[in-house]
C-alpha cells in the first residue's frame, strides 16, 4: 500500500504523529503538506494530492486541517476520490468497510494526536467488505462517468 499525506498549517502536529504511525507500519508514503505555519489555504494540497491518489500513484490518502471538512470537500471534487471526515475509530472502521473510502480527512482542532492514529490505524488496517457495498460504490461511479 502506499499513502500520500497532506496537511495545511493547521494541520502540523497531527501530520507528524500520522507519518509516525506509516514508518512504524512500514508503510510506503510521500508528504505533500505544507512545511510552514503561516496561513494556506488547503485546496493547494488536498486537490493535487487526491488527482495522484485518481490516477493510482497511490492507494490512499491522509489529508489534515483544522477541522477536516476543508480537505474532505476539496478532495471529494476530484473523480474517483471517496474521502470520509473521521472523528472516531468506527466511522473510520466502517467507511473502508462500506464506503472503501481512499481518503480520510482529520481535523487537528477536533481530535487530538492520540486519537488521529488511532483512527488512521484502524482505517489502514480496514478491509473493504464488498457485497451489496460494491453495488452502492459502482452507482456513485456510475454517476461520476455522466
Amino acid at each position: 500500500m502506499k499513502v500520500i499525506i497532506t496537511a495545511d498549517h493547521a494541520g502540523m502536529t497531527i501530520r507528524n504523529e500520522v507519518k509516525d504511525l506509516l514508518e512504524e507500519m512500514e508503510i510506503e508514503f510521500e508528504d505533500v503538506g505544507c512545511s510552514c505555519e503561516s496561513s494556506v489555504d488547503y485546496p493547494d494540497y488536498a486537490l493535487p494530492a487526491a488527482e495522484r491518489i485518481a490516477n493510482g500513484e497511490f492507494d490512499r490518502g491522509i489529508f489534515i486541517c483544522g477541522t477536516g471538512i476543508g480537505m474532505s470537500i476539496a478532495a471529494n471534487k476530484v473523480k474517483g476520490i471517496r474521502c470520509a471526515l473521521t472523528h472516531d475509530v468506527y466511522s473510520a472502521k466502517l467507511t473502508r468497510q462500506h464506503n472503501n473510502s481512499n481518503v480520510i480527512a482529520l481535523g487537528e482542532r477536533v481530535i487530538g494526536p492520540g486519537l488521529a492514529r488511532e483512527i488512521a490505524k484502524v482505517w489502514l488496517e480496514t478491509e473493504f467488505d464488498g457485497g451489496r457495498h460494491a453495488n452502492r460504490i459502482d452507482k456513485i461511479k456510475t454517476y461520476e462517468e455522466k
